[in-house]
C-alpha cells in the first residue's frame, strides 16, 4: 500500500517518504533519492503476467533503481544552448584541434542538459502512463545515457575525444528503439491522456531527440574529418584542387543542398519500392514531374530533407498506384496521373509542393493526420510497429539485420564506425568529392548499405501512422513548416517550407513547454 501511495505523490514526495522510512536519521533533503519508474511500473504495465514474470519481480536482484534527485535538479536548472545550421557550418569550416576539443566539450555538457529536461518530462507524466512498459523502457534508456554523459570528464586531448566518440556512437545505436517504443507507448496510453497532451509530449521528446542527434552526429563528423589523411588542421575546407567546386559537406551540413536532386533521388528509391511491393512495371507508376526553381541551393542537414521528401513521395506514389490499380485503368492501358513537385524560392525560404491525384486522405483518418494517437486505428498500428523494432528516422540507417556493403565507406560512415572504435587518420574521400550523388547511392542513397530504410522502405501495407507527424517535427525543427490539404476524391497537396538562409536556431524545448501536461 505504501508503494502505491508513493506512486501517487510527486517524485520529490515519494522519494522522501521512502528514504525516511528506510532511514529515519535522514535530515538533509538534498540527500533524498528518486526512484525510476521501474518496479511498480512493471507490476502495472501492459505486459502479460506469468509465473516467470512473478519470479523476476520477486527477485532481490531486480530491486528499483534509486537515483539522486539533486543531480537531475542541477541539470534541469540549466538551459540548453541552441545552434543554427549557419553556426554548425561556420564552426567546422576551419577545424583545429582546439575547435574540435571545444566541440567535444560543448556536446559533453549539452547532451546531459537536454536529456535531463526530457527525463523530468517523463517524471511529470500521469503514473498510469509512465508505468507503460514502452514509456518505461524509454525512460531507462534516457536516464542511463544521462548518467553516462554527466560523468564524462573535461575532454583535453584527442585521445579523450576518441574515447568520447565511442561513447556517443554506442549511445546512438542503443537509442534506435526509442521512436517505435515511444509510438507504441502513446498508442497504448491513448485512453489515459488526451490526444492533445500525448501529442505535445511526443513532439517534445522527438524534437529533443533530433536536437541531440544533430550535435552528436555533427561532432562525430568533424572528428572523422579531422582524423582523415587528407585534412590539414586549420586549413579552410575549400575542396580538392582537382575539383572546380567547393567542399559540399562540413560535418553533417550539406552546404549546397539542391532540392531538385533530393526529389529525384528519393523518387527513384520510392518507385523501386513500389515496383517490388505491387509487382508492377514502370508503366504503372506515376511520373514525378519537377517544376519551378530547380537550381536553387541552400545549406541544410541532408538526411532531414531526404526523410521528409521521401515520406511525402512515398505517400503520394502509394496512393496513386493503389487508386490506379483499383480503377481498372491499367487493363485499358491508361497510365496513372503524374505527381507534380513544384519548387519555389523566395528571399528567405524554399517552398516545395508535392501534388498527387491519389484520391485524397480517407475521411476517418483526417482527425488523426498529424497525431501520434490514432483512436480506433491504434491496435492495427501497434501490430505494425512491433515489426519495426529500430528506427533512427534519418536516411543514414540500416535495415534490421542488414550490413553495409564493403564499398559503402563514404563521408558519413562515422555513424557506424565509432561504435566499433574509431581509428586515427581513417581513410575518407578527399575534399570536394562528397557531393550528394557520391554520398548517397544514385539509386537509393545507400551510404550505409540502405538509405530510405525502415520507415520509408517498409512495405506499403505496413502503415505505422507516424510518417507525417514525424516529418512535421523534422520540418519545424529548423523553423520550417509542413502542411497538407486533401481534396476528397481527387488528391493531396503537401507544402514544405524550409528556411534557406540557415540562420534559424534549432527548436529547443525546455521545461516551460511541458509544464501544462
Amino acid at each position: 500500500m505504501a508503494t502505491v501511495y508513493m506512486a501517487l505523490q510527486t517524485p520529490h514526495m515519494a522519494a522522501r517518504a521512502r528514504a525516511v522510512r528506510l532511514n529515519p536519521n535522514i535530515t538533509r533533503p538534498r540527500c533524498i533519492t528518486a526512484p525510476a519508474p521501474t518496479t511498480l511500473a512493471l507490476r502495472a504495465s501492459q505486459r502479460p503476467y506469468s509465473s516467470a514474470a512473478a519470479s523476476e519481480a520477486a527477485a532481490p536482484s531486480h530491486s528499483p533503481k534509486w537515483r539522486p534527485i539533486s543531480v537531475l535538479d542541477d541539470w534541469v536548472a540549466r538551459a540548453g544552448r541552441p545552434l543554427s545550421v549557419r553556426q554548425l557550418m561556420h564552426f567546422g569550416r576551419s577545424l583545429t584541434e582546439a575547435r574540435l576539443l571545444s566541440s567535444a566539450n560543448y556536446v559533453r555538457t549539452e547532451l546531459p542538459t537536454r536529456l535531463a529536461h526530457r527525463i523530468r518530462d517523463m517524471q511529470q507524466l500521469p503514473y498510469a502512463v509512465v508505468s507503460n512498459t514502452h514509456i518505461h523502457d524509454v525512460y531507462e534508456l534516457y536516464y542511463s545515457a544521462f548518467d553516462t554523459f554527466r560523468k564524462v570528464k573535461e575532454i583535453k586531448t584527442l585521445d579523450d575525444n576518441d574515447t568520447f566518440c565511442k561513447v556517443i556512437g554506442h549511445t546512438l545505436q542503443a537509442h534506435l528503439p526509442v521512436i517505435p517504443k515511444l509510438a507504441m507507448g502513446i498508442l497504448e496510453s491513448s485512453e489515459l491522456m488526451s490526444a492533445r497532451d500525448l501529442d505535445l509530449f511526443a513532439n517534445t521528446i522527438l524534437s529533443a531527440r533530433i536536437s541531440r542527434r544533430v550535435i552528436a552526429e555533427q561532432h562525430l563528423a568533424l572528428t572523422e574529418t579531422y582524423n582523415s589523411s587528407w585534412y590539414s588542421p586549420g586549413a579552410p575546407l575549400r575542396g580538392n584542387p582537382d575539383q572546380d567546386h567547393d567542399q559540399e559537406f562540413i560535418g553533417e551540413v550539406f552546404l549546397k543542398c539542391q532540392a531538385s536532386e533530393v526529389v529525384e533521388r528519393c523518387g527513384r528509391a520510392v518507385c523501386a519500392l513500389a515496383r517490388s511491393a505491387y509487382g508492377v512495371t514502370n508503366d504503372d507508376l506515376p511520373a514525378i514531374e519537377l517544376r519551378g526553381d530547380l537550381k536553387t541551393t541552400f545549406p541544410y542537414i541532408l538526411s532531414h530533407l531526404e526523410y521528409i521528401i521521401g515520406e511525402l513521395l512515398r505517400n503520394a506514389v502509394q496512393a496513386v498506384v493503389e487508386r490506379h490499380l483499383a480503377s481498372g485503368r491499367r487493363e485499358r492501358g491508361i497510365p496513372p496521373p503524374p505527381i507534380e513537385v513544384t519548387l519555389c524560392e523566395t528571399q528567405q525560404d524554399v517552398i516545395i509542393r508535392v501534388s498527387d491525384q491519389g484520391g485524397g486522405v480517407q475521411q476517418d483518418m483526417l482527425p488523426y493526420l498529424w497525431s501520434f494517437s490514432k483512436g480506433e486505428h491504434s491496435q492495427r498500428l501497434l501490430k505494425n510497429l512491433k515489426k519495426v523494432p529500430r528506427i533512427s528516422a534519418t536516411l543514414q540507417e540500416l535495415r534490421e539485420g542488414e550490413e553495409a556493403p564493403p564499398s559503402a565507406s563514404t563521408h558519413s560512415s562515422h555513424h557506424h564506425s565509432y561504435p566499433l572504435g574509431p581509428e586515427r587518420h581513417s581513410q575518407l574521400p578527399p575534399p570536394g568529392t562528397s557531393s550528394s550523388d557520391s554520398r548517397h547511392d544514385k539509386d537509393h542513397g545507400a551510404d550505409h548499405g540502405n538509405s530510405l530504410a525502415t520507415l520509408s522502405q517498409r512495405p506499403p501495407n505496413l502503415r505505422l501512422g507516424m510518417g507525417l507527424p514525424l516529418s512535421r517535427v523534422y520540418a519545424e525543427y529548423w523553423a520550417g513548416s509542413l502542411e497538407l490539404h486533401s481534396l476528397d476524391g481527387y488528391g493531396v497537396d503537401a507544402f514544405l517550407q524550409i528556411s534557406k538562409l540557415g540562420n534559424k536556431n534549432e527548436r529547443l524545448i525546455m521545461r516551460a513547454r511541458m509544464d501544462c501536461v
